[in-house]
C-alpha cells in the first residue's frame, strides 16, 4: 500500500493534548503508526513545537522510523509564501502560516493537515491558495483537519 505524504503543522501535534482536538488528532497518529502516513515536518514545525510542553514533542519522537520526513522551507518555499501574502491571503502578522502552507507545496505533500482554520484550513484562503500555485506552475494542494481523517469504520482501509 503506498502512503500518503502528508505535511503535518504543529497544531496537530498540539492537538494531542488538548481537549477539543485529542481524539482526532491521536487518532491519525495512530494511523500513521499503522502505515498509513508518511509525515512531513519542516525546520519551521519543529522550532515551533521545541516551545511547546514535553509530551507533545514526544509525539514527533515517537513516530516510527521510515514514517518522517524533513522538508526544508528553503527560498523557493520562502518565495512562494511571500506571493501569498503579496496577493493579500494573509498578513504579515501570518507569515509563519503562509510558509507552512508554502513549504508543503514545494515539498510535494499531498495535503495539509491542520487545525489553524482561520489562516490554514478555510475555504476561501485554500481556493486563493490553489490560485497562486496554478499561477506560480505548483498543483493544488488539499488542505484538511484531522477530523477528515478519522472516520470510517475501524479496521476499514480509506
Amino acid at each position: 500500500m503506498r502512503r500518503i505524504r502528508v505535511y503535518v503543522d504543529t497544531s496537530v501535534f498540539g492537538g494531542t493534548a488538548d481537549d477539543e482536538f485529542a481524539a482526532a488528532s491521536q487518532r491519525f497518529f495512530q494511523r500513521v503508526h499503522g502505515g498509513d502516513f508518511i509525515v512531513l515536518v519542516s525546520e519551521l514545525t519543529i522550532r515551533e513545537l521545541m516551545k511547546s510542553p514535553t509530551k507533545v514533542q514526544q509525539v514527533l519522537a515517537d513516530l516510527p522510523e521510515g514514517s518522517v520526513e524533513m522538508v526544508p522551507a528553503d527560498q523557493e518555499a520562502m518565495a512562494l509564501a511571500k506571493a501569498y501574502l503579496d496577493e493579500g491571503i494573509l498578513t504579515g502578522s501570518s507569515v509563519a502560516d503562509a510558509l507552512h502552507v508554502a513549504t508543503a507545496v514545494v515539498a510535494g505533500a499531498e495535503l495539509i493537515l491542520s487545525w489553524n482554520f482561520k489562516h490554514i484550513v478555510n475555504y476561501d484562503r485554500i481556493r486563493k491558495y490553489n490560485g497562486v500555485n496554478a499561477l506560480r506552475g505548483y498543483p493544488s494542494i488539499e488542505i484538511r483537519s484531522p477530523l477528515e481523517m478519522t472516520y470510517g469504520d475501524e479496521g476499514e482501509n480509506v
